[in-house]
């Protein structure tokens, strides 16, 4: 297929290389030109300017949107729906709320403009791992774009297949690939939303769980009682055949075995608002979320006091998105 990429940063830029190498054809463009001419030299056709982008696409148009959650997505979006016609398509794959979703979805449907929001999760790995992605939208739509969404996927891999899951009615089997259509407009950010509130809870219990290891050695405790403990060795043997092993922990054991005492980050660990609006949602339905309330608590903390933990915290981040720390 043949689709723009609209934004073309740490994600942007490798999602379209990733389709690219599956033989789809993109037309990119961005603000910053230098961008643009780097995935030209990848096989891109780059474009200078919306326009541009509208003209060198055939209908039923597909732009994919992936920018910053705000007003950087608002107003291109806003853009785009005055260049689409009847049949086109947009996609915001960034981290946007979703009841603006559901609110574009209704402005896009007034002018037969079909809107889809994937919920992206991957990083700075996703090129060549593929991207886990969470999509809402018209089944319809979605269905047609299937060839894009299976392109960036990671695939079946080599993960053991969950048994009697798919004897179950109504599963979608495109999970076992790792991306599903989860419903209507904004739904796919939705669920996105939820897994980042649920990203900062487990995030959470590693920097807590390392920094009572690493605090173990403290001067306040008796003599006796002090063990001067191998980090980068403890994270490493968790990483094999233990209940807590993830891909989070592969992070962490990476970065302890560059630096155990973490000194290149500060601790001041930022929040891309995934994990409010998280809290906003169980708040309105009435449930209670202690561990992921705690965590982004600990964040806003974090930029005051920090800790051993807030300095793992970011070595994460850093590790799986490629995210820098806030100022100092």
């Amino acid at each position: 297929m043949r689709l723009a990429m609209i934004g073309l940063g740490r994600m942007g830029a490798n999602i379209a290389r990733r389709l690219m190498r599956g033989g789809h054809e993109i037309v990119a463009y961005d603000r910053d030109h230098a961008a643009v001419e780097a995935l030209a030299k990848d096989g891109a056709v780059g474009a200078a300017s919306l326009d541009a982008v509208s003209g060198m696409l055939d209908g039923p148009r597909v732009f994919w949107v992936m920018l910053p959650a705000g007003e950087p997505t608002e107003t291109t979006i806003a853009a785009l729906l005055d260049r689409a016609g009847p049949g086109d398509v947009i996609i915001d794959g960034g981290n946007t709320f979703y009841k603006d979703d559901i609110r574009r979805a209704k402005l896009c449907a007034e002018r037969q403009v079909a809107y889809v929001d994937v919920g992206t999760s991957g990083g700075v790995w996703g090129l060549d791992r593929g991207y886990c992605m969470m999509i809402g939208g018209d089944k319809a739509v979605v269905d047609r774009l299937d060839p894009i969404f299976e392109t960036l996927a990671p695939g079946l891999g080599t993960i053991p297949r969950t048994p009697d899951r798919l004897n179950r009615e109504g599963c979608d089997p495109r999970a076992e690939k790792g991306y599903i259509h989860c419903g209507d407009a904004g739904s796919g950010h939705f669920v996105k939303m939820v897994h980042n509130g649920i990203e900062y809870g487990l995030m959470a219990a590693y920097a807590e769980g390392f920094d009572v290891l690493k605090s173990k050695s403290s001067e306040r405790l008796p003599e006796d009682e002090r063990f001067d403990l191998n980090l980068t060795d403890i994270a490493e043997v968790w990483r094999r055949g233990s209940v807590i092993s993830s891909w989070l922990l592969d992070l962490t054991a990476s970065a302890l075995a560059k630096d155990q005492a973490l000194e290149n980050f500060s601790g001041k660990v930022a929040d891309s608002g995934e994990g409010q609006w998280t809290i906003h949602a169980a708040m309105e339905e009435a449930v209670p979320v202690y561990a992921l309330s705690a965590a982004l608590f600990a964040r806003y903390r974090s930029r005051v006091d920090t800790t051993f933990g807030d300095k793992l915290l970011s070595a994460m981040r850093f590790g799986f998105g490629g995210h820098v720390e806030m100022p100092q």
